[in-house]
């Protein structure tokens, strides 16, 4: 009697069972969340207004957005910050009752959610990279297609506008999940390849600049993929949504990740 593992395997060569009538493999979850700069540090070419997130109205959005969350059962949470720097103790503090949230999100959502799950650290993943944006701007006014780039930079100003609107009338989870919604990405990402096209042979500079912004979304990937340590595990990430797209991506391209979405969770 042929042993049932073989007899499978026989079956799916011969092409009577399919691989995936077998029990699929356990895979790592990534839940990558994009969001909006609460405490408004203005560090983007453009930048969300945000509101006061210590208000008592959104202090109720985030407890809800946290319960959302949970659904999906972190154990590790990853947020946009220095892998060397202060956050590790900064969170620890926190758990010690030394440190006072502020209006970051990483302090609103991560160390908030952290903390009611019971973690006991926090895991920063950011790594720097070059933006070359001027040498982009100085090259596309420089070769007469001040215009085209105009017109550029203000769909992109409207689109922030347009999510500034949005905050406020919604609550903070509803605004997240418009701008985690797969259209809405696909479109932020169309604007970075949009200013790949200022370029030319020999000046390369806005192919240039959307590469160094593709490499640091690589090295952050590679930062987040560093806290797997093993198909049980299930790493929420809080990012800036500039560079969701770009995660997203990098996530769902690799077979040893499951890609987790925002809206899966609102149910």
């Amino acid at each position: 009697m042929l042993h049932k593992t073989v007899l499978i395997s026989a079956l799916v060569l011969a092409g009577v069972v399919t691989a995936t009538s077998q029990q699929p493999e356990k895979r790592a979850e990534v839940l990558v969340v994009g969001v909006y700069h609460m405490a408004n540090p203005g560090r983007d070419v453009f930048n969300m207004q945000a509101d006061d997130v210590l208000a008592p109205k959104r202090q109720a959005e985030i407890a809800q957005l946290l319960e959302v969350l949970k659904k999906f059962q972190p154990t590790k949470i990853a947020i946009e910050a220095d892998m060397y720097g202060r956050r590790p103790q900064e969170y620890a503090d926190y758990l010690a009752g030394k440190h006072t949230l502020s209006r970051n999100e990483n302090d609103q959502i991560g160390y908030r959610l952290a903390k009611e799950l019971g973690h006991k650290a926090i895991y920063p993943v950011d790594a720097d990279g070059d933006f070359p944006h001027q040498r982009f701007m100085n090259y596309a006014k420089g070769s007469g297609r001040a215009k085209e780039l105009e017109a550029l930079l203000n769909d992109i100003g409207n689109m922030v506008k347009a999510q500034n609107e949005y905050l406020k009338s919604h609550t903070v989870l509803e605004t997240l999940l418009y701008m985690n919604a797969d259209q809405k990405v696909t479109d932020d990402v169309g604007y970075y390849y949009r200013q790949a096209h200022f370029g030319e042979p020999g000046d390369w500079a806005g192919p240039d600049l959307v590469s160094d912004w593709f490499r640091r979304n690589m090295r952050i990937y590679s930062n987040i993929v560093r806290l797997i340590d093993s198909p049980n595990e299930r790493v929420l990430v809080i990012y800036g949504a500039g560079h969701l797209g770009w995660l997203r991506h990098n996530f769902s391209s690799d077979p040893t990740i499951r890609l987790r979405k925002l809206a899966e969770f609102v149910k």
